[in-house]
């Protein structure tokens, strides 16, 4: 029996090596799954695996999102599509960081053929010739000063459109309205009086509302530094913002300067709407500085990268002009200019539509290549200048019709140049030279106002606040026209081009 009972004691005690050994490999292989211990559930094992996949295609989902808006926003600024091209907001910091990337086309630029070197331009001795007007003086006092109204005077006057008319018959000698009525505001300090009395050679710009901080010239010899005087026009509110944001040093006279920038502080803005308030300094730099005999023009959100002497040579000496401007780089009709300004909200609606009925009643038509300009459309941003008594007379006309109707200066341009019936001769030259001239910065901040959002002269008429309807410019918009303006149907506009 004994002998019986050996084997099979013998045979367990051969087997318990074997489980244990299997157990121990068992619970090794369950350690090393898990990461942690044996005795995690397959179920959750399977719910941790899946929340981490969970979130890294939520991870590549979002970021799937986030360069599709991306694409989608580059692809909506270069969209000639009306609805889309209206989406891109170019001052944005989203745009800035996009065209960093080269996923938006760069503006145009084509090398401008100037001289090789400003020192060795030789300057016109005389003034160009006066060919149609000898003599041109202003209006100082407003109408209603001398007929006994109780309304206050405005910058630009209280023009009657028999005013208006007469103004356009050229004549040897002329006295037109064009702004700095007295008591209208846009007083200069004496200081800067005095000191712009000096300037035969301006670069000016100007900054309104505080939506700039000046921008330093470069690539400027130091023959023009010399010889120019750059001047920056601001209101109140531009100059505390520049203040607070950039060094401004101050002179021995009190001048204040950032830079090569000597600021012009203009008291008392004229307009409700700061962008009517900037196209005083813009049309009216005859005026501002009347010593003056050539001017360059630059909107303040630009840098100027091209020494100014080259740009009087290249633009007026060399086939003797008097005036130079930038061709459109999309429009040539006035029509579709301004269909463009409604679907980019730059002025109500409406009164941009009655603004071009006027023009369409007295005879403006649309742009063809039959007529004698390139375009009727300027890129206003760069204007260069000989102030003759003809250069000086077109824009008092120019500014007129910004103060009378809205204060899109492209939209009265064409218009200024057809009523003068070809005697103004300009140089209006290729867009991509005007992309060359100047570095593009974004505003500090978005322009808006509520007018620009208007749809309707019934959002006007409900407004009990009176906060829509400019009080100061644009009246001619409100001024009962002496013609049939019901009966007036506008071209059709084609669009060929985005918004703007």
């Amino acid at each position: 029996m004994d002998s019986k009972l050996l084997p099979s004691i013998s045979l367990r005690a051969s087997r318990r090596p074997d489980r244990n050994h299997l157990h121990v490999r068992d619970g090794a292989e369950g350690f090393l799954a898990s990461g942690k211990s044996y005795q995690d559930s397959p179920m959750k094992i399977i719910w941790k695996r899946g929340f981490i996949r969970l979130i890294l295609v939520g991870g590549i989902i979002w970021g799937l999102l986030i360069l599709t808006a991306l694409l989608f926003h580059a692809w909506s600024c270069q969209s000639s599509i009306a609805f889309f091209s209206a989406l891109c907001n170019k001052s944005s910091v989203i745009y800035g960081a996009i065209q960093s990337l080269g996923l938006v086309t760069s503006p145009h630029r084509c090398s401008i053929p100037v001289a090789d070197d400003p020192n060795k331009i030789i300057i016109p001795t005389r003034r160009s010739l006066e060919k149609y007007v000898q003599s041109l003086s202003y209006f100082m006092e407003d109408s209603t000063a001398t007929n006994g109204s109780q309304s206050p005077p405005l910058f630009g006057g209280h023009i009657t459109w028999q005013q208006r008319d007469e103004s356009f018959k050229v004549k040897p000698n002329m006295k037109v309205h064009c702004g700095f009525i007295r008591n209208g505001g846009a007083e200069m300090a004496q200081k800067d009086v005095k000191y712009v009395k000096k300037c035969r050679f301006v670069v000016a710009s100007g900054i309104f509302d505080g939506y700039d901080t000046p921008h330093q010239p470069s690539n400027i010899s130091a023959r023009s530094q010399k010889l120019f005087c750059f001047l920056m026009v601001v209101d109140e509110v531009s100059l505390e913002f520049i203040k607070t944001n950039v060094t401004v040093r101050e002179d021995n006279e009190g001048g204040e300067w950032v830079g090569i920038w000597r600021l012009i502080l203009l008291k008392h803005p004229p307009y409700d709407e700061p962008r009517r308030n900037g196209k005083v300094p813009k049309i009216l730099t005859h005026r501002l500085f009347p010593q003056a005999q050539y001017s360059i023009w630059i909107d303040g959100k630009m840098e100027l990268i091209v020494d100014p002497l080259l740009l009087l040579e290249r633009y007026l000496w060399r086939e003797k002009n008097t005036f130079a401007i930038a061709q459109h780089k999309h429009h040539r009709n006035v029509y579709e200019e301004a269909d463009a300004n409604k679907r980019r909200k730059r002025y109500a609606r409406p009164l941009i539509d009655l603004h071009m009925k006027i023009y369409r009643y007295e005879g403006m038509e649309p742009w063809n290549p039959s007529k004698s300009t390139p375009s009727d459309i300027p890129e206003g941003a760069v204007i260069i200048r000989e102030h003759t008594a003809l250069s000086n007379l077109f824009s008092c006309l120019w500014f007129n019709e910004v103060h009378l109707f809205t204060p899109r200066d492209q939209l009265s341009f064409g218009y200024v140049v057809y009523r003068l019936g070809g005697l103004f001769k300009f140089f209006m030259f290729p867009n991509c030279e005007y992309n060359s001239i100047f570095i593009l910065h974004n505003h500090t901040r978005e322009h808006s106002s509520k007018v620009e959002w208007v749809k309707s002269l019934d959002e006007f008429k409900k407004d009990k606040t009176g906060g829509l309807k400019e009080s100061r410019g644009g009246l001619g918009l409100w001024t009962p026209y002496p013609g049939d303006l019901d009966s007036v149907v506008l071209p059709t506009v084609k669009r060929t081009s985005k918004a703007g």
